[in-house]
């Protein structure tokens, strides 16, 4: 797990609507292939999925006040799709909510 300390509250809507815009974009340039991810938000919480290929979601991200817990599923660990997906994510973060509303990054258990 990855925990991002925000200096602001960030909305799970929001953000959702930041990965719908960003994610797969990028996924297919990055691969060079034809999978997409599926971005489902409710009111506290985003789980990116794909149930064609992956039972369950591959990310989910817990909004807690100022603080985002993004569990990775623990049985795609190797994927190299999976991979790919979080070195995108990872660069992201930095674009949104951004370096300057980071506060800090930690790896959680």
């Amino acid at each position: 797990m990855k925990i991002i300390k925000t200096d602001r509250r960030i909305s799970p809507a929001e953000y959702a609507g930041y990965l719908r815009q960003k994610l797969n974009p990028l996924f297919k340039e990055r691969r060079k292939i034809e999978l997409t991810f599926d971005i489902v938000n409710n009111e506290d919480s985003i789980e990116i999925k794909n149930v064609e290929f992956f039972d369950g979601f591959v990310f989910r991200f817990e909004f807690k006040r100022d603080e985002i817990d993004i569990i990775k599923s623990e049985h795609y660990t190797d994927d190299v799709n999976v991979l790919t997906l979080e070195d995108i994510l990872n660069g992201l973060y930095m674009e949104y909510p951004g370096r300057e509303n980071i506060s800090s990054i930690e790896e959680g258990s």
